[in-house]
Order: C-alpha cells, then sequence, then structure tokens
C-alpha cells in the first residue's frame, strides 16, 4: 500500500497541472476573444450577423407604356410560376401530405391548364429532385387560373408569386413597341426591340433590398433590426401613338390580309404640324406575349426597309420646281417618251405610248415619267434637284427614336439615274423620310421631324422627366409653294378623266395626295413581271387647305389579277384609316354647300327652249327627247320637289328619241321607260354601262329596254380588261425602260 501511494501522488500532480494548463490556454482563448472579437483572423461579429442576418429583394416594376392619352400598351402584371415539391421528407403528416404523392393524377389534372401534354408532366413529376417547375408553360400563370388548380387541392402542388410584361392590346404597332423578355442571368426583363428595347434603361428601374435579423429557421426575430433600401420603380413612357387611330390601321390592315394576301404592308399615320407618329403598322406583325408570327418579320419596315418608292417621289420633285420658279403647269410637252442623253435608253410613260401634246399639269395628274424627267433634266436641273433631295431629308436617317433606323440610298450618277430619281425610280427611300419630307408640304414649307416618344414620367411621383417638343428640321420650300403643291395634288384625286389617285376620295373631306407604283427586283436580273409583283402605294394629306394628318401606305405584292388593281387594297387601307381619323379628331369636313331644291312646274305646252334654260339655271340636268318644239311630257311631274343636279326627262311634241344611257342610274332610266312606255328589264346594280335600244333610235310604245348595271368598281375592272394601256395608277416600274423582257 505504501508503494502506490507515491505513485498514485504523482499521477494526481500530473493530472493537477495538465487541467491546469489548459486552464490557463482556456482563459487567455478567452480574454484573447474579448479583446480581439476575432477567431482565425476571422471577425465574430461578422460571423454572427451572416449567419443570423437575412436579405431580400425588393422587386422594381418596369415602366408602364402609354398612348398619348394614356391608354396602356405595355405594363407588369402580377403572374405565378407553377411549382411541384417531390421529396417525401417534406410530408410529415400522411394525411396532409407536402409533396406530390400521385403523379399520375397530378400530370392529368395540370394539363388542362398549362401547355404542356400529360406525358411530359409526369415525366417531370417522376424526376429524383426536391422540387421542380414546368419551364414556359409553367410560367407567367394568371390570377384565375391560379385559383382554378389550387381548388384542385393536389399535393404538392404550389405556386411563386412574379410578374410578367402585359400588352393589352395584342397585335399593336408591335414593332414600334417592341417586347420585353426575362434575362437567363438575373431574370429581370429586358426590352428586345422597339420602345422596349430604346427605352430599356429609363423603363427597367432598379430593385431594392430589405435586411433583417432573424433566427436559425429564417423568420423575423420581434426585436431584431432592418434595413430597406426602397426599389427604384421604373420610369413610365407616354408615346405619340393614339389608340384609336392605330386601332383603325390594324383593323384595315387586317382586310386587305384576308382579301389579297399581300407580302407586306406598311402603313403610317402622322401629324405634320408637330411630326407626331399618331400610328405605324405592318404585316406581317406578331404578338408581343406569345411572339407568334415574329419569325415572319423581326424589322420595323417602315424605318428598317428602303425601296424604290415609285411615284411618290414626285411629289417632292415637282416641290422642288415650283420653289424655283421652273414649273409653267400650263406648258405643253410631248408625252410617250424621252432620252435624257442620245446614248440612253428612252424612258416611257406608264402607258408606253403617252397620251400625245398635254400640259405639265395634266402631265402630274396622269403621273407622267415623261413630263418630271424633263422637268428635273431641262427646266429645274439635275444638280438643283440633288440639293432639294438634302433639303428634304432623302439621303439621312431622321433619327426617330426608334432602333436600327436606315438611311436612303441615292443613286444619282449617271443622268439616267437622275432622271428616274425624279419618279422615284432606282433610289431607295424609307417610309419614314417620306412622311418627314411630306410634312413640309402639308405644314406650310416647315419640314417636322417624326417622333414617336411624347414624354418620360417618374412611374411614382409623376413628375415629367423628359419631354419631347416640336422639331422643325429645315424649311425647304416656302408655304406659297407648298400650297400650290397641294392645289395640284388635290387634282390628282379629284380630276375623274386624268387622275390616278380618284379612289382616294374621301366624302366631305378634301385630300391631296400621289400614288405609287414600284416594281419588285428580281433576283436573277432585271424586275418581276407578274400581275401584282408591285409595290403599291399612296402618300396622302388632308384636310388640303390646312392638313391635319398624313398618311402613307404601302401594300407589296397582293393577289390580283392585273397591276392596275393594285390601288384597290391601298385605298381599303388609306381611306377608312384617313376619314375615321379626322371624324375621331373632330376635323370638320370641308365646308359642302347644301344641295338646293326646287319644285316643278307643269311644263306641257311652252316652249321647249325657254323651259330648258329655265331648269338649267336652276342646276338642273335636262334630258329633252325628240326634235319638236313644245313640251309633250315631262317625268318627274308638276309639283315634285326635286335636288339639284337632278335629270329631268323633256318630251317634245315628235317622236321621242333613245338618249345615251351610259353612267345613268336605274331611277333616271326608270323615268324613260315610264314617259315612253317601254318595258324595262334591268341587270346587275349600280350605272349603266350598256343598253340595248342604240341612242338615237325611235321609241316606241311596247319595245324592251334591257340595261346592264356595274357598280364603280366594276367599270374599273372591265375599262381595265377591254383596254390594258389606260390604268387607274402610274406604273413607275421599268418606267425609264422599254416593255421588260
Amino acid at each position: 500500500m505504501n508503494k502506490k501511494q507515491p505513485n498514485m501522488n504523482v499521477g494526481a500532480a500530473g493530472l493537477f497541472v495538465l487541467f491546469g494548463l489548459l486552464f490557463f490556454v482556456l482563459l487567455f482563448r478567452y480574454f484573447s476573444i474579448q479583446f480581439t472579437g476575432e477567431v482565425g483572423s476571422q471577425p465574430l461579429a461578422a460571423k454572427a450577423q451572416q449567419k443570423y442576418s437575412r436579405v431580400g429583394t425588393l422587386e422594381a416594376t418596369r415602366g408602364v407604356i402609354y398612348d398619348r392619352t394614356g391608354e396602356v400598351i405595355a405594363e407588369d402584371t402580377t403572374a405565378y410560376t407553377l411549382i411541384a415539391i417531390l421529396d417525401e421528407k417534406m410530408t410529415t403528416n400522411p394525411k396532409n401530405p407536402n409533396h406530390v404523392q400521385d403523379p399520375e393524377k397530378t400530370a392529368e389534372q395540370l394539363a388542362k391548364y398549362i401547355d404542356l401534354e400529360e406525358s411530359e408532366i409526369y415525366s417531370i413529376l417522376t424526376k429524383d429532385q426536391f422540387q421542380v417547375e414546368f419551364g414556359k408553360a409553367g410560367r407567367d400563370i394568371s390570377y384565375e387560373v391560379k385559383k382554378e388548380i389550387e381548388a384542385l387541392k393536389l399535393p404538392g402542388i404550389t405556386f411563386r408569386r412574379d410578374s410578367k410584361r402585359f400588352y393589352p392590346n395584342g397585335i399593336f404597332a408591335s414593332h414600334l413597341v417592341g417586347y420585353a423578355e426575362r434575362s437567363d442571368e438575373d431574370g429581370a426583363y429586358v426590352g428586345k426591340m422597339g420602345i422596349e428595347s430604346t427605352l430599356n434603361d429609363q423603363l427597367t428601374g432598379k430593385n431594392g433590398e430589405i435586411n433583417y435579423e432573424s433566427d436559425l429557421w429564417g423568420y423575423l426575430l420581434p426585436n431584431g433590426e432592418q434595413k430597406i433600401t426602397p426599389a427604384q420603380n421604373g420610369d413610365d413612357v407616354y408615346l405619340t401613338i393614339d389608340k384609336k387611330i392605330q386601332t383603325f390601321l390594324e383593323d384595315a390592315m387586317n382586310k386587305v390580309v384576308e382579301e389579297y394576301n399581300p407580302k407586306k404592308i406598311i402603313a403610317i399615320v402622322a401629324d405634320p404640324k408637330t411630326g407626331d407618329i399618331l400610328a405605324m403598322g405592318q404585316r406581317p406583325s406578331f404578338h408581343p406575349k406569345t411572339k407568334e408570327g415574329i419569325n415572319n418579320s423581326w424589322h420595323n419596315e417602315a424605318i428598317e426597309t428602303s425601296f424604290e418608292p415609285g411615284s411618290t417621289m414626285k411629289i417632292f420633285t415637282l416641290a422642288a420646281a415650283i420653289e424655283e420658279n421652273a414649273f409653267n403647269k400650263n406648258a405643253v410637252y410631248q408625252s410617250g417618251s424621252y432620252k435624257v442623253t442620245p446614248k440612253d435608253k428612252p424612258i416611257h410613260d406608264h402607258n408606253y405610248t403617252g397620251w400625245g401634246p398635254i400640259t405639265y399639269l395634266e402631265g402630274v395628274q396622269r403621273s407622267s415619267n415623261v413630263a418630271f424627267a424633263k422637268i428635273a433634266n431641262e427646266q429645274l436641273g439635275f444638280d438643283k434637284l440633288r440639293e432639294y433631295l438634302t433639303k428634304f431629308g432623302l439621303d439621312k436617317p431622321t433619327d426617330i427614336d426608334l432602333p436600327n433606323e436606315t438611311s436612303g440610298k441615292i443613286q444619282y450618277t449617271w443622268p439616267i439615274e437622275k432622271a428616274t430619281t425624279s419618279y422615284g425610280q432606282g433610289t431607295a427611300i424609307t417610309p419614314i423620310q417620306q412622311i418627314q419630307a411630306a410634312t413640309a408640304i402639308a405644314n406650310d414649307g416647315k419640314m417636322m421631324k417624326p417622333q414617336v416618344i411624347d414624354k418620360v414620367v417618374n412611374h411614382d411621383t409623376r413628375e415629367v422627366i423628359e419631354e419631347t417638343k416640336p422639331e422643325v428640321v429645315s424649311t425647304p420650300i416656302s408655304a406659297e409653294t407648298a400650297k400650290e403643291v397641294r392645289d395640284i395634288l388635290e387634282t390628282v384625286v379629284t380630276n375623274k378623266e386624268t387622275g390616278t389617285g380618284t379612289r382616294y376620295q374621301i366624302d366631305g373631306y378634301s385630300v391631296a395626295g400621289k400614288t405609287g407604283t414600284a416594281s419588285m427586283p428580281d433576283p436573277n436580273g432585271g424586275y418581276l413581271d407578274g400581275p401584282g409583283d408591285y409595290i403599291f402605294s399612296f402618300l396622302g394629306m388632308a384636310p388640303k387647305d390646312d392638313p391635319e394628318l398624313i398618311v402613307y401606305v404601302a401594300v407589296q405584292q397582293p393577289e390580283i389579277d392585273h397591276y392596275s388593281m393594285g390601288a384597290i387594297p391601298v385605298s381599303m387601307v388609306f381611306n377608312p384609316v384617313m376619314k375615321n381619323s379626322l371624324q375621331y379628331l373632330n376635323i370638320q369636313p370641308t365646308k359642302l354647300e347644301k344641295a338646293s331644291t326646287t319644285e316643278l312646274d307643269d311644263y306641257i305646252g311652252e316652249p321647249v327652249d325657254n323651259v330648258v334654260t329655265s331648269l338649267e339655271k336652276r342646276g338642273l340636268d335636262v334630258v329633252v327627247l325628240g326634235n319638236g318644239k313644245k313640251v309633250a311630257g315631262q317625268q318627274p311631274a308638276k309639283n315634285t320637289i326635286v335636288l339639284e343636279g337632278e335629270k329631268i326627262i323633256i318630251q317634245t311634241d315628235s317622236d321621242m328619241i333613245a338618249p345615251d344611257m351610259n353612267g345613268w342610274s336605274l331611277r333616271d332610266v326608270m323615268k324613260i321607260a315610264k314617259m315612253s312606255g317601254l318595258k324595262l328589264n334591268s341587270t346587275g346594280s349600280g350605272y349603266v354601262v350598256k343598253q340595248s335600244i342604240k341612242a338615237g333610235a325611235i321609241l316606241r310604245k311596247g319595245d324592251f329596254l334591257i340595261v346592264d348595271l356595274k357598280t364603280p368598281d366594276e367599270m374599273i375592272k372591265m375599262d381595265e380588261d377591254n383596254e390594258e394601256t389606260t390604268v387607274s395608277d402610274d406604273l413607275s416600274a421599268g418606267e425609264a425602260e422599254t416593255p421588260k423582257d
């Protein structure tokens, strides 16, 4: 026992020393941490902060895009992302499962609400993952669909709140507005086209964040500190586009697509006094939400594509000549063909042979290429014309606030190129360049920069950050010249015999404008020669004396039987858009004198000459049947109230002679039949184009009178079929050449 005691003491002493050293090490470590606040060179406070602090993102709202009146065009709306939890560990109570228990049933139910096949959903639900999403089909789910899915009470199916870019008008100025889609990097929306791209920085804003203290499970501590950095929402943008006018345009283009299936349509509506673009559209187009149709046309054709304008270019050649006192509308020239130099091929008019010696005014109305080539070469001069092309901005971009604008390409080296440029062949310009140049004609010489942005506004404070003011680019012509050009262009529309633009007349409003027909280049050289292988266009403004609107419409390669029908689809866009827009803007119709009325007397027995003179003084159209001296009958009868311009049939005391009834209404033909006792039969509707009793023949009671009636459209087509050289539109395609090979 005595021998063991010393050994035990030594062991105890060793343990005492060991624990004493450990105690002093711990004590030193304790005070060291207390004084330095670090462990292993790492600050403990920061480690604790990192462990118990949480950071949440406060997502900024992307700015709203409005039209000029405050109607929403694009905005962020609440959406939901569909999520499925697959991990069985999430279920703690089998009676209330929190994961997908029956993938087959769940797939069957979800297939009714999202755009995925049942088999694809089942494949996703059977993956070995904690939770899954359903790709594009499971994103941007509306609140209504979310509620319907939740009502199914499918275990493991839940949602994450999100936002999506919403375009309430669907296909609506899509290439101008553009679209935004989520970035793969940070999930933020990024503009990819149009205004969404141009103003992406202003629209995007900046996300905020919230820093807060939580427990180990992430729950907010009752007395924990919070630090909030508010999100800076994106700015709102107001466009110059007017929703109502844009809708007129979209609807009109849809009708043309349905009926004529053209390769392209380009259309712009502008305010010439400010340069504001009120509507801009094209076909093909796309839906900004679904992107359906975007592969058919990525480009904004109005600003990214230049092409031969055709005879709408003649507007600016005419304006230059008038400004330089080089245009004499009453001077006569020989139409048909013209050689710029002895070595050049002759330039031909669109009907090839011309109309003989005619005035330059008639040359404008008939859209004579020869007239404009002679004006450019012999009167204005090619060098001076080139100066005006620059003054009208046709050789440089307009700098409109849209991406990827291209410029025109002026071919102006050889004399023949200079001549053809004067009437729109060979040289290429964009539709927006034509709109800008046309503002000088409509706005008394002041050319306005086209613009699509009205103002940029702070989303939260409503403070106006940027505001676009009308900008005069240049003044290429005087107000007097602009007025004279408009007066001449009005006759292009109103002159029934020589005007190429009669189809563009609008009831109640005076229209000034110019047609254009440009050939489509053949990839193998030369030009295509199919009946519809042209770009048909019209550039018009109204009301003529003080234009409030400019409308440009171009239709490429519609499915038509003859090129002379190309004006039909163009007018189907121009006419309703111009008329409806003027009425919507409360632009008063051109003052029209109210047609006067007259009560007819009893003229039987009176001298024919006296009656005719009296009725014509009252503005009535008198038709006399026969060569007698006294009135033997009349239609309408006495005491009838008739309008100014109405036909009055006078029967003389001799044989009744059949008049030429071409162009008469059926109502007027019935007056003849009633008076002469003819048996009347008619076919068709509209106005007389054929009569069975020839003009000058004696009318006999009981004879049959058969008249064939046609509508105005039918008459135009009939004339075109009978005489191909007489057309209702100009043909600048191949206008510098002999007929295409």
